[in-house]
């Protein structure tokens, strides 16, 4: 399926890797997605040909761009919240590893000018979503790093991250929006795994896999037991129609009241 691309399970070489890319001719969502891995000592360097965001997955590199010089330093996904660069065409950015380093880039067809931005773990918050909702079957840790409400106008792409619990749901409940959207994938252990809903579709996730999201689709996801799930989400704005919330789906808004009843079996109503 286009839509579930799995062809990078084995992992990356050093260099940059293109998964996604701008106008593609089957299932295009208008984003690029590429990764980047670095050896140590090995410097990087490139003119934004349109808005591009850098998201440090791994390592400890030093990056410069828009006249500033900065640390960025990430040991894990799913225990440190994210460092990432945001810029706009034209803007040159270099970086230096000083080990083993990976980032995941976003792009978008836009020329528009506005602020190059760094941003840093203390700057996104890690929200607790889900907390007490089905006796916490959908706790997961989400990570918006730049929206429309913190961000340009200019601005066209959403970038955050979820990290959803072993043998938990994430992006739940089932919501939808019109706006083309990609998620990339990374779990604990390499063997892990996870279910990705696209409509009626269910989709069996591994590491390294990534899902194109349009059309509108509902795209619950839930992890293995025994495995943390990661996925970066990068959404993009549609012209006169910007990304907000998503819409959730009707018939399982109901987990989202407060003291929703659920069933469980007689005698384990404590347990979680």
């Amino acid at each position: 399926m286009a839509l579930h691309l799995t062809q990078h399970r084995g992992g990356f070489e050093t260099g940059l890797t293109e998964i996604t890319h701008l106008d593609e001719t089957v299932d295009d969502t208008g984003i690029g997605l590429a990764v980047l891995k670095l050896v140590p000592g090995q410097e990087f360097k490139e003119t934004a040909a349109t808005e591009t965001a850098w998201l440090l997955m791994d390592g400890r590199v030093t990056a410069a761009a828009g006249g500033r010089t900065e640390d960025l330093e990430r040991t894990s996904l799913f225990d440190e919240s994210a460092s990432c660069l945001h810029l706009p065409a034209g803007v040159e950015t270099r970086f230096s590893a000083h080990g083993p380093v990976e980032f995941t880039r976003y792009t978008v067809a836009n020329d528009k000018s506005f602020g190059c931005r760094f941003f840093f773990p203390g700057d996104v918050p890690n929200e607790h979503r889900g907390a007490g909702q089905v006796g916490g079957t959908c706790l997961r840790f989400v990570r918006t790093i730049f929206d429309g409400s913190n961000s340009e106008a200019e601005a066209q792409l959403v970038l955050g991250e979820v990290v959803t619990m072993p043998g938990r749901w994430s992006s739940y409940p089932p919501h939808h929006h019109p706006q083309p959207e990609i998620y990339h994938y990374r779990f604990t252990e390499p063997q892990g795994y996870g279910h990705a809903e696209l409509g009626e579709t269910v989709l069996k996730v591994r590491q390294y896999d990534t899902v194109k999201i349009i059309d509108g689709r509902d795209h619950a996801q839930c992890a293995a037991p025994g495995y943390g799930m990661y996925y970066s989400w990068v959404i993009r704005h549609l012209p006169g129609k910007p990304y907000t919330v998503p819409e959730f789906t009707e018939e399982h808004r109901w987990i989202m009241d407060d003291g929703a009843e659920f069933w469980r079996p007689a005698g384990r109503e404590d347990e979680g």
